[in-house]
Formats: structure tokens, C-alpha cells, sequence
């Protein structure tokens, strides 16, 4: 500790140590509680330089938080946390497209943009930071219709492990700006992202809730619908466990179509309100921040999750409705119809190298945080056949830095690109925190 305290005298950047009320108040992230050596808190690109070149002379492991709503949460222990809480501003700049610092949340976005009838297609909840969700992909309400976050970035502002003061674009740093578009924050300390943002005064959208009867029946007529949608209107579905004690699990389909025009808009929907089982809905035209929702915060327990993309045959249907709907315990579950402008970005223009398959597969189970160890993996064995079904998934879904995931977040000529990136601009390995490529 003695030593950690010059690390105060080294830099002007806010500097905090385990004792600090500021330390105490900052280690809990969205989904666990981290335990750094320090936290250092820079406030411009100059400060963050400070704090990489500080991890290297200590010898310090770096992990990085813009929104601090990693599945991973990365706690880092004994590490160097870079907190970059002051890079928060939105600009809409002269030429249309829209500058946001990295810590901002998605939710101040749209409503930044929303009097300007504009969106940035993000994920689905108002508190996530735009860093995190940008370097992994961004997939969100609007998927079908304009494709992923990283499918509207522009460029990329960062701090190299070295100190330089890069911006990525298609242009300037082209590898490197490949490489940020779904490989996460292994090359450098993102500050800022520009984006293209998307006209879009209003949508027709909301919530068509279901009964819970026949879950394997409401998915593929769900399923069936939509792969003759239009590409404008995406739909997510969700099963959410019981509120209360007198409350009963849900289903419901979350769903979004681009366009302002209601009549337009109801027509396309009206194939999902009329699937069996319908027990209400709120569609209607409506902003786009509306469905922007405010995320719940996890309790206490222990989740065991299960998450990828695969084709919904009925096979896989049926293994995932077992797999929500036969586990004893309260159980998220979620499936993204894909499609659209996501799959028409060419598999080796990104990082985000997954845009043939049909849907993001998710579930999560809540156990008591004592659970036994033969609850876990009854839960785990649970998702068992729904795993055999998936061959890739998605970084900001996943639970761990566990390297065995790597083939499954990028195919191999992806993976072998991105650590060529790696090499060149963080050889060394500093920032390891993450989905880390070696």
C-alpha cells in the first residue's frame, strides 16, 4: 500500500486507494463487487496515458469501465482499475454524425438525440455505457432495421498502451478500427466514438404479452412470422419469472418497427398480434426512448446463464422451452430475432464475425447465493441441449474471460486477424481484463 500511494504524486488524474470513501462507493459494478489495488479516475486522453504507464511500472494488470454493466464485471483484484466516468459528452457535430464520450449511457443518448429526431442503435437498456457495448458489437431494438451499434461507427478515439493519441477509422488505422468493431477493449483505452446516426422521429412498437401455455407453439408461430417480416421490424422475445407472490411468469414479444407511419407500422405487426395466446399489448407510435428501459437490478444470488446464436428449427425450440420452462427456480429468458441489416454485413467487415445465423439465444437462472453445488449443475445441465445446438456466441453476453470461449466469439481467420492487432498495439498483454486475445 505504501508503495501504490506514490501513485498520487505521479499523475494529476484522481487516484484511489482501498480506505478511500470514493474507493468504497466505486467497486461495486452491475453484476459484482471488485476488489482493485487502485482506482484512478483521468479526465482527459493525457490522464489515461498516466494510468497505463502507471500499471506498467507496478506491474499491475489493467482492466477498463465506462458503464460498469459487463455480464463479466472483470473484477480485477489487485489490479488498476481505469475508470472513465468523465468521458460522458454527446455532440452532435456539423456534419450529422454524433461524438459521444465512452462513459456516457445509452439512455442519455437517445434522449440527447430524441429532440432531434435522431437514434443510435444501441442495446436495450438506459444505464449500459457506450464503450462496452460499442467494442463488442451493440445489438439492441433496432438490429433488424440498421444492423448493430458497431454497424454505424464511424471512428474511434483512443489512448495505446504506449501512450499515442489514436483515432481508427475505415480511413486512418483501418485495422485497427476492424478490429474494435466486436474485439472489445484489448488495443487500447477507448475515450470516444463518433457514430452515424439514424433519422428516425418515431417508431410503432411495444409490448404484446402472452399466455404461457403452450410455449414451444408461441415460438415457432413467433419464429414463422418473422422470417417474413420486413426488415424494418425487429422483435425480441421474453419470458420474465413471476413479480410477487401472488404473480405468475410472463411472455412477451418486445418489438420495434422502424418507421413513423402507424398505419404502416400496425400492418406489419399485426401477423404477432394475432398469434394465439395474446393476453394484451401497447403498441402504438411512439418515440424510440420508450423502449429504451430502465434495467432492474440483479439481487443478490448467484446466476447461472447460457447464451449463443443459433437457427430455430424446431428442435432447438423445443430444448430451449424445456430449458426456460422445466427449471425450478426463477428463470430470464430471451430471444433476438436476427436478420435484416445485421446479416447483410459481410462476415470479415467486422470483428463481429456471426451474421448467418437466425437468433441470440439467452437464458439466466437465479439461485440462492449458498446454493449447492448439485443445484448448479442441474441448472447448468439444464441448457445442456440447447448449448450442443449453439457454435458462437456473443462477448457481451458472456459470464467469463474463460479463454476456452475465444473460438466461440470469433472463427478462427477472425481470431488469428485480431491477435495480428494485438501484437502490433499491445504486445505485452496489459490489458488482459477482458475477453483477452493472446
Amino acid at each position: 500500500m505504501t508503495e501504490l500511494t506514490t501513485l498520487r504524486d505521479a499523475t494529476d488524474a484522481e487516484v484511489l486507494l482501498p480506505g478511500d470513501d470514493a474507493y468504497e462507493a466505486l467497486r461495486p459494478a452491475y453484476f459484482g463487487v471488485g476488489d482493485p489495488a487502485a482506482i484512478v479516475r483521468p479526465a482527459t486522453p493525457e490522464q489515461v496515458a498516466d494510468a497505463l504507464r502507471l500499471a506498467r511500472e507496478h506491474g499491475l494488470t489493467v482492466s477498463v469501465r465506462s458503464g460498469g454493466h459487463a455480464a463479466q464485471a472483470f473484477p480485477n483484484p489487485g489490479g488498476l482499475v481505469i475508470d472513465l466516468a468523465a468521458f460522458d459528452s454527446i455532440e452532435l457535430l456539423s456534419d450529422g454524425t454524433v461524438r459521444v464520450g465512452t462513459a456516457a449511457t445509452w439512455g442519455e443518448v437517445a434522449e440527447a438525440l430524441a429532440p432531434h429526431g435522431l437514434v443510435i442503435t444501441s442495446g436495450d437498456t438506459r444505464d449500459v455505457g457506450v464503450g462496452g457495448l460499442a467494442l463488442g458489437g451493440g445489438m439492441g431494438w433496432l438490429v433488424r432495421a440498421v444492423g448493430l451499434t458497431i454497424d454505424v461507427l464511424e471512428s474511434v478515439e483512443l489512448v495505446t498502451v504506449d501512450g499515442r493519441q489514436l483515432t481508427a477509422s475505415a480511413e486512418r488505422e483501418p485495422e485497427l478500427f476492424w478490429a474494435l468493431r466486436g474485439g472489445g477493449g484489448n488495443f487500447g483505452v477507448a475515450t470516444h466514438f463518433t457514430f452515424r446516426p439514424t433519422a428516425l422521429p418515431a417508431v410503432v412498437g411495444g409490448r404484446i404479452l402472452f399466455a404461457l401455455d403452450d410455449l414451444p407453439g408461441l415460438l415457432a408461430g413467433w419464429r414463422d412470422v418473422m422470417r417474413q417480416a420486413p426488415d424494418e421490424l425487429s422483435a425480441t422475445f421474453l419470458a420474465l419469472p413471476a413479480m410477487g407472490p401472488d404473480a405468475a411468469p410472463t411472455a412477451q414479444l418486445v418489438v420495434c418497427y422502424a418507421g413513423e407511419d402507424e398505419a404502416t407500422g400496425l400492418a406489419a405487426i399485426a401477423p404477432l398480434l394475432a398469434l394465439p395466446g395474446v393476453t394484451g399489448s401497447d403498441i402504438a407510435r411512439r418515440p424510440y426512448l420508450d423502449l429504451v428501459d430502465e434495467a432492474m437490478t440483479p439481487p443478490p444470488v448467484l446466476m447461472v446463464g447460457g447464451h449463443g446464436f443459433a437457427d430455430l428449427d424446431d428442435e432447438v425450440i423445443a430444448d430451449y422451452a424445456a430449458a426456460v420452462g422445466g427449471f425450478p427456480a426463477p428463470t430470464v429468458a430471451s430471444i433476438r430475432y436476427l436478420g435484416g441489416a445485421f446479416a447483410r454485413v459481410s462476415s470479415d467487415a467486422t470483428a463481429f464475425a456471426v451474421r448467418d445465423r437466425e437468433a441470440m439465444l439467452f437464458r439466466v437462472v437465479f439461485l440462492p447465493p449458498d446454493a449447492a453445488p448439485e443445484l448448479v449443475a442441474a441448472a447448468e445441465a439444464s441448457w445442456a441441449a440447447v448449448r450442443a445446438r449453439i457454435t458462437s456466441t456473443y462477448g457481451n453476453f458472456a459470464e467469463s474471460g474463460d479463454p476456452e470461449l475465444l473460438p466461440l466469439l470469433y472463427p478462427p481467420a477472425t481470431l488469428e486477424r485480431l491477435r495480428a492487432v494485438k501484437h502490433a498495439f499491445d504486445p505485452d498483454n496489459l490489458l488482459a481484463r477482458n475477453h483477452n486475445i493472446r
